[in-house]
């Protein structure tokens, strides 16, 4: 596929679509955080005719507004999934609804720890996901990977991220949502108790899969049997 450059963003002549795939950077002590490396393994990948922009947005309440903006603004992008790292879940986790809180458990990496205080104040008490969510579930699950539904984005920044972004795109006709993965093995060694993991390789091809479907499906042909109620954190 033949690309040109404009203002720093691949313009195709054929004219396909954007992806904003973001991750953030590491937090809580840790070295690395397997939502920007699966972001960054994706970054320029073309998926069902849709080029993919990754971007690792702060870990910090003050922070990650701006970067998410700034990233919509320059892709102007046709879906976006925002990827959290959700140490303890056991699969790949899609959530469903971002909620209009900050109760944050540990400091943020600005060393802010903001409790009982809404996203935006002027705003609505949660948004859902406009991902075909079932339908990413089943053909992940269908794929042979660990996939589940999850009601609860938490009340740090990856939710705090996932209200901005549905917020921000409300009514603009575009699919966006968040997505929880699992601990790499590596952090998992390290953790105490033990947690689960799963492996970077298998987190790329789960969401390389996942973008693919949400760009293709339409979530009312979809297969869909209900949840189990897998816990979330």
């Amino acid at each position: 596929m033949q690309t040109t450059q404009a203002r720093g963003v691949p313009i195709r002549e054929n004219g396909g679509m954007n992806i904003l795939l973001t991750g953030f950077e590491p937090f809580g002590g840790d070295a690395i955080n397997p939502s920007w490396e699966v972001a960054r393994s994706l970054q320029g990948h073309v998926i069902a005719g849709a080029t993919v922009h990754a971007r690792c947005l702060p870990t910090s309440f003050g922070g990650a507004p701006e970067a998410l903006e700034a990233a919509l603004t320059l892709f102007k992008p046709d879906l976006v999934i925002a990827l959290g790292l959700a140490s303890g879940r056991t699969e790949i986790s899609i959530e469903r609804v971002a909620v209009n809180l900050i109760d944050a458990r540990i400091p943020d990496n600005a060393g802010e720890r903001p409790q009982d205080v809404p996203v935006r104040p002027d705003a609505p008490a949660a948004y859902f996901s406009t991902l075909p969510v079932k339908a990413i579930r089943n053909g992940l699950r269908a794929a042979g990977h660990p996939a589940g539904l999850s009601l609860t984005a938490g009340a740090f920044v990856c939710n705090q991220v996932f209200f901005e972004l549905q917020h921000r795109l409300a009514g603009r006709g575009v699919r966006s949502g968040f997505i929880h993965v699992p601990a790499l093995p590596e952090q998992a060694a390290r953790a105490q108790p033990s947690v689960p993991s799963m492996g970077l390789a298998a987190q790329i091809a789960a969401i390389q899969l996942a973008v693919a479907i949400a760009l293709e499906s339409e979530e009312a042909s979809a297969s869909a049997a209900p949840d189990e109620g897998a816990p979330t954190s």
